[in-house]
């Protein structure tokens, strides 16, 4: 069984046949699916499929693409909306320097109000960073030692000096389809090291399928194909490399678990 930690469902490419979606992740195992909110309009909507759904547990958070258009996001709203017992998660928050599509001192400021919100419900952070390895550690760090959080670096793709990082903080590494990619060499050889308790796996649907869906919308489903992929790269069986980022995915989100 396998538990995909961070997928949009509500996103364009799965919304459309949503039901579908969620009946062949079932069907290849996936017993928990974490769906991801990246702007306050969809908290709702991502909110009401979690009360619909047994198996499908909800976050708030605003994307760091969406910083600019939520200028006064307050840690207050974020633990409000975190209180649904169907919301397991804070984010997906974080830093985006690729992209760079809302300004970076607003990025920082909405990353830093999502991490007090994390702090306060006790629920974990969901991290997105891209192109902003040392702010992103620098905020995380200096956030740590105002108080504990937890916390999820999300679709990683940053250097092995960062997960070195990330885990020294105590954060779990989520690793997504990329890693089957032919040029994600240095990714595999990072995910090669990672301790298998701080390691969860996701799919980012409908974003990066992996081999050997690449050009088709992602689906929840196909972290089953990550999850085999990487249990044959670090030489771990199938069973435990599925058991074993289960138990993280319950440890880290308990809230779910519980």
């Amino acid at each position: 069984m396998f538990i995909d930690s961070h997928c949009h469902l509500n996103y364009k490419g799965l919304v459309e046949d949503q039901q579908g979606v969620l009946e062949r992740a079932r069907a290849a195992g996936v017993e928990t699916m974490l769906n991801i909110s990246t702007r306050a309009s969809e908290w709702d909507e991502v909110i009401g499929l979690a009360e619909r759904e047994g198996d499908v547990w909800a976050s708030v958070g605003i994307h760091p693409h969406e910083a600019d258009v939520h200028p006064d996001i307050e840690t207050a709203t974020l633990v409000e909306r975190a209180r649904h017992p169907r919301v397991v998660g804070i984010g997906e928050s974080g830093l985006d320097f690729y992209y760079d599509h809302s300004d970076r001192d607003r990025q920082r400021e909405s990353f830093r109000a999502h991490i007090a919100a994390a702090r306060e419900s006790g629920l974990p952070l969901i991290v997105h960073t891209r192109d902003a390895e040392e702010d992103t550690h620098a905020i995380l760090a200096d956030e740590m030692g105002k108080g504990a959080f937890t916390g999820v670096i999300h679709c990683f793709t940053a250097s092995a000096d960062f997960a070195r990082k990330a885990l020294d903080l105590e954060l779990y590494i989520s690793i997504s389809g990329i890693v089957t990619f032919k040029n994600a060499k240095d990714l595999q050889e990072t995910a090669k090291g990672l301790p298998l308790d701080k390691l969860l796996i996701e799919t980012d649907s409908p974003f990066l399928a992996p081999v050997p869906h690449r050009g088709k919308p992602c689906e929840p489903a196909y972290v089953a194909d990550t999850a085999r992929f990487l249990a044959d790269l670090r030489g771990e069986t199938i069973e435990q490399l599925s058991a074993a980022t289960s138990a993280n995915f319950r440890t880290l989100f308990a809230k779910a678990a519980a």
